[in-house]
C-alpha cells in the first residue's frame, strides 16, 4: 500500500502533464535516471534486469563505453550534428563501414537510403517506391504484423486498436495469413490460389511486406521454408519483396539480418532501432540498385541526418567484424529457450508454448490477462519485460544482445518467482 502511494505521488507529474497516450510509464512506474549495459537504476537506487532493450533499439546495450567517447569527442571538436541529406564524414563513414563489414561479406547490393529517423519512416518509403517502381498500388501484408504508426504503416499492420487510431480508412492492402495462423493450413496455397484466381478479388500487388519474426503481433517466427517460398511467389509474379527488420534485424536473431538463415534476397529491406547503436533516432531503406527510381527530395525529412546516430552506428558495426558477437548471440538464445521451456514444463497452469528465435522470444500464455500481471509482478521485482500480441498475451524478451549468462538466468530467476507469485492469489 506504502508502495503504491509513493509511486503514484512520484508519476503525479507525467499524470498531470503527458498526454493519456503514454503507455510504458503506466507499466512501469518508476522514474528511471542510470543506464549502463543491460541494467537500468531509478532514484531510489533501485535496480532493475533489462529485457526490454528500449523495444529492441538498444541491441548493443545502455551507454556502451566506445559509441559514448565517441560522441563526446565530435561534439568537444564541434562536429556538424544536423545536416539532412548533405555530406558529413560521419554520414560518408558511416555508408562506407556498413558496404565493408555488413553487404559486401552476404553478396548483397543495395542503395541506402537515409528516409527520416523512425521505423515508420523506413516503411513508408519502402510503400512508396514499390508502387513507384511497379505502377501497381495494392501491398501484401499479413495477420498480426506491426510495420509503424504512420498511415501507410498502418495499412499493413493488423492490430485493429492501432489501426483505429488512424480515424480515416486504410486502403490499398490486403491481409494475408502468416505462416502456421490457422493450424493446419497452407497458408502459402492460399496466397498463391487468391494470385492465381482472377475472381479473388485481389489484384496483382506491388509489395509483399512481411517481419520473419513478428515482434508486436506476438514473436511469431515464419519457417525459413515459408520464408523462401514467398521470395519464389515474388519472383514469379513480379511483386517487389520487402522485409520489415526494424525489431528484428541487427543480430536480434542471432545473424545481422534476420533473413540470412532463409537465404532470401529481399528487393527492399526496412532497418531502425539498433541500427544507430546507442539508441539515438535512425533508421535506413536499403533498397537494390534497379528500384532505386527516386527523384531527388522525392522522399525527404528534416531529421534524416543524424550524425551523432551515424557515429554509433558506425561503432556498433565493429560487433558484425568477425562471427564472434553472433556466435555469442546464438548460445545465449539457447539458454533463454531451455529457461522458457522449463518455466513451461513447471507451470501447467499457464497453458503456455514457446516462441521465436534468438534473443527474440517469449512465452505465450493461453490464459486471459495473466501474462500482464507476471510482467507487472515482475516489474517490482526488478526486471524490465513486457507484452505483445493482439491480445497482449505474450511474454516478451528482448534483451540487450550484450547480456552474458548469468544476466540471463538472473532475469529468468525473477520472471518464475514471478510467475509463481501471481498464480498462488
Amino acid at each position: 500500500m506504502t508502495t503504491a502511494v509513493i509511486s503514484n505521488d512520484r508519476m503525479k507529474t507525467f499524470e498531470e502533464l503527458e498526454s493519456a497516450v503514454r503507455s510504458y510509464s503506466r507499466g512501469w512506474p518508476t522514474v528511471f535516471t542510470k543506464a549502463k549495459g543491460y541494467k537500468i537504476w531509478d532514484v531510489d537506487g533501485k535496480e532493475y534486469i533489462d529485457f526490454f532493450a528500449g523495444a529492441g533499439a538498444l541491441n548493443y546495450g545502455h551507454n556502451d563505453a566506445k559509441m559514448q567517447e565517441k560522441i563526446i569527442e565530435y561534439i568537444r571538436e564541434d562536429g556538424i550534428l544536423h545536416s539532412l541529406d548533405m555530406g558529413t564524414t560521419p554520414r560518408k563513414e558511416f555508408l562506407e563501414t556498413f558496404r565493408e563489414v555488413i553487404l559486401t561479406p552476404r553478396n548483397l547490393d543495395y542503395k541506402v537510403m537515409f528516409p527520416g529517423p523512425t521505423g515508420t519512416n523506413s516503411v513508408e518509403s519502402a510503400l512508396k517506391i514499390a508502387r513507384k517502381v511497379t505502377g501497381r498500388d495494392t501491398v501484401i501484408s499479413f495477420t498480426n504484423a506491426f510495420h509503424g504508426m504512420t498511415i501507410g504503416s498502418l495499412s499493413v499492420t493488423g492490430n485493429s486498436f492501432k489501426r483505429h487510431g488512424a480515424g480515416v480508412p486504410l486502403h490499398h492492402t490486403v491481409a494475408m495469413p502468416f505462416d502456421d495462423y490457422v493450424e493446419n493450413q497452407d497458408s502459402i496455397a492460399y496466397l498463391e490460389r487468391f494470385l492465381e484466381d482472377s475472381g479473388s478479388g485481389v489484384a496483382l500487388p506491388a509489395a509483399i511486406i512481411l517481419e520473419s519474426v513478428q515482434g508486436e503481433g506476438g514473436i511469431n517466427a515464419a519457417r525459413l521454408d515459408w520464408l523462401k517460398k514467398i521470395e519464389s511467389i515474388c519472383r514469379r509474379w513480379d511483386i517487389l519483396l520487402i522485409v520489415d527488420d526494424v525489431q528484428a534485424g541487427c543480430g536480434r536473431t542471432g545473424t545481422f539480418f534476420s533473413f540470412e538463415p532463409a537465404g532470401i534476397n529481399p528487393d527492399i529491406v526496412c532497418l531502425s532501432k539498433s541500427i544507430g547503436g546507442s539508441g539515438l533516432p535512425m533508421a535506413i531503406t536499403l533498397i537494390k540498385p534497379e528500384f532505386d527510381q527516386w527523384g531527388p527530395g522525392e522522399h525527404n525529412g528534416t531529421f534524416r541526418g543524424n550524425n551523432l546516430a551515424f557515429i554509433t552506428a558506425k561503432e556498433a558495426l565493429s560487433f558484425w567484424e568477425t562471427d564472434d558477437f553472433s556466435n555469442g548471440i546464438k548460445q545465449k538464445a539457447n539458454l533463454l529457450r531451455e529457461k522458457i521451456d522449463s518455466i513451461i514444463a513447471k507451470f501447467p497452469e499457464l497453458k503456455a508454448e514457446a516462441r521465436g528465435r534468438g534473443l527474440m522470444q517469449g512465452i505465450a500464455v493461453q490464459v486471459d490477462g495473466l501474462a500482464g500481471e507476471i510482467c507487472a509482478e515482475a516489474f517490482d521485482r526488478g526486471l524490465i519485460v513486457e507484452t505483445s500480441g493482439p491480445s497482449d498475451e505474450v511474454v516478451k524478451f528482448l534483451p540487450p544482445l550484450v547480456i552474458d549468462e548469468e544476466g540471463i538466468s538472473k532475469g529468468m530467476t525473477i520472471l518464475e518467482d514471478s510467475i509463481a507469485q501471481v498464480l498462488s492469489k
